[in-house]
Parts: structure tokens; C-alpha cells; sequence
């Protein structure tokens, strides 16, 4: 695991269209990466308007799942209900579904590097849209050490190599908490992807970690098999809030998601560190 040990210098960049050879060797070299800007404020906006007419609308229906899925839900600082995770988010919204499959987000479906490699709205979880705020009544204050591509293993297939986009909805500075990296480690062999640290359960600061700090309207895609964790804040209430939306890149035989899908088991391990 030494040649592992990659602690990048943290840089941004800028895309404007297709990647280039720094760009992907970057990410090839570390597992993930950081575009600046990606977004516009008004762009910002749009997505979360219609992110909330989703959560509202779940609300008033009293949802609990999609397709198998659980709906996280939580109270905000004023102890509003609130949608904290939602699965599979854009397919309930037409704007949110011209976005995921616009021209902005091709290039990158080709750091996956597979034939078959593509936008995932239907499959895993879909689209999701995680709402972080450390408050007494949040269900989603953290989330412990894991990797995205372990899942599979849960769906009884083998671990397939993944990506995940997140749009930034709000900034992420590190006094906020946010995503934690370990560089390289999507390069590892499967039992340390299984069994470097336990999955969802191991909280504990790493010394080797990287600390991603993102403004709202950025892009950050990180590869399923790196080690991440999301740190909770050090605020408290709205000055915590912390929300991102995340669009899966997958390979391998698709196994499309509807009504009647069991609830993998991965779900119950993420609530054993929740607080």
C-alpha cells in the first residue's frame, strides 16, 4: 500500500468541454478531482428549486421509498421535516432530468474508461441529493469511511468500477465538515477496497486524508473504489447545512431499478454511524 500514499498538491480546475491530458491524469493518478466554477449561481438555483419541489411534494405523500430505496428524513434548525438523502432524484423532475442527461456532464463519463460506461438514473440509487446539517434531530450529520464501489457486492455481482459526479448546491469549506479522500486508493487491491477501514462504521480522522473544499456551483467527481468519508461540521443549524447532488457513472450489466426492488443491506450499515 506505500506507492498508495499519494498526497497531491489540492488543485482546481476548469472545464470547458472536453478533458484534457492533466485533467485525466490527474484523476487517474489521485481518484478524484475538483472543477471550479462548474456551474452558475443562477444554474445553482434552478437545480435546488427543483430539487425542493421533489422533497415537498415527498413530504405531502408521506413517501418513504423509491424504488427500494430509503428516503432519509430529518428536522432542520426550526424543526421543519426535511428530505436529508433522496434517492434517484431526477426522475421526478423534468429539470433536473435535462441537466443530468444535457451536453455539460458527457466528458466525463469517459474518466470510467469502460464501453458501456454511463449516467446511472435508474440504477444504484440514481440521482441522489444528500442535505447534511448538525442539529439534534438530523439524520444526516456524517457518514463514516466506505467506498461506492463495495455496494455491489450486496447486489451479489462483481465490484465494478463507478463514478460519482457531485454538483454543489451550497459551498463546503472545511470548517463545515464535507468529503475526506484518501488519494489512491482507488488503485488498491479488492480486499483493501472491502476492508481497509469498516465500512460506514470507522469516523476516525485519517492522517493521510485530503479535505475537499468546494464552493456552490462546483463540480467534484470521485471514484467508487477511493476511500471517503464525509465529516460532520463544526457549526451548528444552518450555518452546517451542507448540500450536494450526486450523478452516478456506472459499468456492467444494467439492473434497472422500479416499484417493487428490495432495500440492499448496505442501507442499514449507513445508519449504525448516522450521529
Amino acid at each position: 500500500m506505500d506507492q498508495l500514499k499519494v498526497q497531491p498538491a489540492y488543485q482546481t480546475f476548469t472545464c470547458n468541454g472536453e478533458l484534457d491530458a492533466e485533467q485525466i491524469n490527474f484523476f487517474n493518478k489521485n481518484g478524484f478531482i475538483h472543477f471550479a466554477s462548474f456551474i452558475s449561481k443562477d444554474d445553482v438555483q434552478r437545480l435546488w428549486n427543483s430539487i425542493v419541489s421533489v422533497h415537498e411534494q415527498w413530504i405531502a405523500e408521506n413517501k418513504t421509498k423509491v424504488h427500494g430505496i430509503p428516503i432519509v428524513f430529518g428536522e432542520d434548525e426550526n424543526g421543519n421535516k426535511i428530505v436529508q438523502r433522496s434517492p434517484f432524484t431526477s426522475l421526478f423532475s423534468d429539470e433536473l432530468h435535462s441537466f443530468i442527461r444535457g451536453e455539460k456532464l458527457k466528458p466525463f463519463i469517459r474518466l470510467l474508461s469502460a464501453q458501456d460506461a454511463r449516467i446511472a438514473e435508474n440504477e444504484k440509487d440514481g440521482v441522489v441529493v444528500n442535505h447534511y446539517i448538525n442539529h439534534k434531530k438530523s439524520e444526516l450529520k456524517q457518514m463514516g469511511w466506505h467506498t461506492d464501489s463495495a455496494r455491489d457486492i450486496f447486489y451479489f455481482h462483481k465490484v465494478q468500477p463507478m463514478l460519482n459526479i457531485g454538483i454543489y448546491i451550497t459551498d463546503s469549506t472545511r470548517e463545515q465538515g464535507g468529503l475526506r479522500v484518501l488519494p489512491g486508493t482507488h488503485r488498491q487491491k479488492i480486499h483493501e477496497l472491502l476492508f481497509k477501514k469498516k465500512q460506514f462504521i470507522s469516523l476516525r480522522e485519517d492522517k493521510n486524508e485530503v479535505a475537499i473544499e468546494a464552493r456552490a456551483g462546483d463540480l467534484v467527481i470521485h471514484h467508487g473504489a477511493i476511500w471517503h468519508r464525509v465529516a460532520m461540521s463544526g457549526n451548528q443549524g444552518a450555518l452546517s447545512r451542507r448540500i450536494t447532488m450526486y450523478v452516478p457513472v456506472i459499468c456492467g450489466k444494467p439492473i434497472v431499478k422500479g416499484d417493487h426492488s428490495k432495500t440492499p443491506f448496505y442501507h442499514k450499515l449507513r445508519f449504525l454511524a448516522k450521529k
